[in-house]
């Protein structure tokens, strides 16, 4: 069962939080959140992506970005800009995009649950993203990237969270320059803190990782480095607390806070899946008329003309030659397994793998992704531009596909899921001791 506690976040003054609150690290490259972050002293960007602060042919992964990332935070902290909780608390965290709400409570969820499989997951992680991430923790001392679990509804939750919102006023509440507004609210009693920790512990056997697996990957692997360093063996693991207000005693200041990760939980029903399209570089070798006709082989193959977007499984969006096709999978070209049904894998078992010879998409450069929040013009962009010879869109993946996956204990192929809006970072880091 699911074990979750309440934690000290370290947050924004209120007056700052609008400034503070920044798109997630791994939604930008180096330039764009430089672009993003010019003219705001406040963004969030100069600790999670703090190269910008520094040369711009500094490699990204260099000591000195992580060290500039604490150095940032830090500064942060004496400025008065983030402040930490003086008791550990429950957060609500709710996202309106373009009339769609949904709402997830941010805590910190088990390291244990991690390795247990209690939280589960459905993509590998590559050791490189790893690798950053577990430096930036490491340097900082501070969780600042949320993982975004699902978990199936259970109503006492629901009921908890619903008469918070109810009764209490948010602590934040701005839109966004991308008109997605952010909401949150403080649950600072120890009765209802209470109360969430008993009910996950007994309606919600498992949580499933939505976006951030390598972000849940690295706290857990941090842990393990905190727990067998040496003092002085690494700049990274000083200790930070001089840079924090003493707090008074606190019965959560006996749980350890390398134990547990930053989360935040939504139940399934309020979350939305767009679909995560694919670009190519290149044919293989083949010309447009003979990739086209040598697709008729496992899929039926129609002009679609100017645009096309999939209205149901199993049908995939084709753009090329500035012309869009719809395919539809034959039946016989796929297995009903929880991974061999999903469109993902068609594509890459009949196209990218079988035509293409793109056998490992994570590692492969002659392909790309492209979140739907992007758009078929984006796709029509970047095939139109010369840059890319062809794009694939899909059909979006259901939360029921990502829990039977995860369940089976199977794997996702890469960059199969979309989830949108995203939670901005910067509102709730967490400190690990």
């Amino acid at each position: 069962m699911a074990s979750v506690i309440p934690f000290k976040a370290l947050r924004p003054q209120p007056q700052f939080a609008p400034k503070v609150a920044s798109r997630p690290y791994d939604v930008l490259d180096s330039a764009e959140a430089k672009v993003e972050a010019r003219g705001n002293p406040y963004s969030f960007l100069h600790i999670t992506k703090s190269e910008i602060d520094l040369p711009e042919n500094i490699d990204i992964h260099a000591a000195d970005v992580y060290e500039k990332a604490k150095e940032n935070l830090d500064a942060f902290i004496q400025r008065g800009i983030l402040f930490q909780e003086d008791k550990a608390c429950f957060y609500i965290y709710r996202l309106i995009m373009k009339g769609r709400s949904q709402t997830g409570l941010v805590c910190g969820s088990a390291i244990n649950d991690y390795e247990k499989d209690i939280i589960k997951k459905h993509e590998f992680t590559r050791p490189e993203k790893e690798q950053d991430r577990i430096n930036h923790i490491a340097y900082t001392h501070a969780q600042t990237g949320n993982v975004f679990l699902a978990y199936r509804n259970a109503a006492e939750i629901d009921d908890i969270i619903n008469n918070w919102k109810s009764q209490h006023d948010p602590v934040y509440d701005f839109v966004a320059d991308d008109e997605i507004r952010h909401t949150l609210w403080v649950i600072n009693s120890t009765e209802a803190s209470n109360a969430l920790v008993r009910l996950f512990k007994e309606k919600v056997p498992f949580t499933y990782i939505a976006d951030g697996h390598h972000r849940a990957a690295s706290a857990a692997k941090v842990r393990k480095l905190l727990e067998n360093a040496k003092p002085g063996e690494n700049p990274g693991f000083s200790s930070r607390k001089s840079n924090i207000t003493a707090q008074e005693e606190d019965p959560a200041d006996a749980v350890r806070s390398r134990d547990y990760f930053l989360t935040t939980l939504f139940p399934a029903n309020e979350l939305h899946i767009m679909d995560y399209n694919r670009v190519i570089k290149d044919l293989g070798g083949l010309s447009a008329e003979d990739f086209t006709q040598k697709l008729k082989k496992d899929f039926e193959v129609e002009e679609a003309g100017s645009s096309f977007t999939p209205s149901k499984p199993h049908e995939f969006g084709l753009y090329l030659n500035h012309k869009w096709h719809k395919l539809t999978a034959r039946p016989n070209t796929y297995t009903d397994d929880p991974i061999g049904v999903l469109d993902v894998t068609i594509l890459s078992n009949n196209v990218l793998d079988k035509l293409l010879g793109i056998v490992d998409q994570r590692t492969d450069k002659r392909i790309d992704f492209v979140g739907g929040i992007r758009g078929s013009e984006e796709l029509e962009r970047r095939v139109n531009s010369g840059e890319m010879a062809a794009a694939f869109s899909f059909y979006p993946v259901s939360i029921q596909q990502l829990f039977d996956i995860a369940d089976s204990g199977n794997v996702m192929p890469p960059k199969s899921t979309w989830f949108e809006p995203k939670l901005r970072d910067g509102l709730l880091t967490h400190l690990i001791d």
